[in-house]
């Protein structure tokens, strides 16, 4: 049951195109590798790199995990602005 919700749910986010930009603001060094691991899964490659991603109960999952990293924006859904860094 749960499962279902949670694939509704980021099939609402996908079709609103709910998105979220995230910024690596401090180093993974000194910390578990398994954030680490998270933070590459999150496609964030160094200090200040910054990625948009979809709103989905998997991704703030993974935020969750290394909020103590990363910053966390919404981004407007009309928004054309794109961020590479």
């Amino acid at each position: 049951m749960k499962e279902k919700r949670a694939s509704r749910e980021s099939k609402q986010a996908a079709a609103e195109g709910k998105r979220l930009r995230v910024t690596l603001v401090r180093s993974t060094v000194g910390f578990d590798r398994k954030q680490a691991a998270v933070v590459l899964g999150l496609g964030l490659r160094r200090i200040r790199h910054t990625v948009e991603l979809l709103d989905t109960p998997a991704i703030r999952g993974m935020i969750h995990k290394v909020r103590h990293l990363v910053q966390v924006n919404a981004v407007e859904p009309g928004s054309t602005e794109r961020t590479w860094i």
